[in-house]
C-alpha cells in the first residue's frame, strides 16, 4: 500500500463535533469519517479518481475459524434442571 498523505484541516470546532459523533456511532475514527465522506463526495459527483485505491481497512481482523471447530453451543433454558419449590 502506498504511504497515505498527511493533511492538517481546519476546522470550525462545531463542525469536527458533528463529524466526530457520526464516526463514533459509525465506529470510525474522526480521521476515517473525513475519509468516508470525501469518498463519497467524490464519487456521488463523479470525480472520483479511476487509481485511488480502496479505503484500508481498520480494527482488528476477523478471527478465522476452521472447519472442524464447532461454534460455541449454550445449554438452552428448557435443558436446565427444574428448580425445587
Amino acid at each position: 500500500m502506498p504511504e497515505r498523505k498527511k493533511v492538517l484541516l481546519r476546522l470550525d470546532p462545531a463542525v469536527h463535533d458533528a463529524l466526530a459523533r457520526w464516526a463514533g456511532q459509525e465506529l470510525r475514527s474522526t480521521n476515517a469519517q473525513i475519509e468516508f465522506v470525501l469518498r463519497r463526495a467524490l464519487d456521488e459527483a463523479g470525480r472520483m479518481p479511476k487509481d485511488a485505491g480502496d479505503l484500508p481497512r481498520r480494527g482488528r481482523p476477523r478471527k478465522r475459524r476452521s472447519d472442524d471447530e464447532a461454534p460455541d453451543e449454550r445449554t438452552p433454558q428448557e435443558e436446565q434442571p427444574p428448580e425445587d419449590r
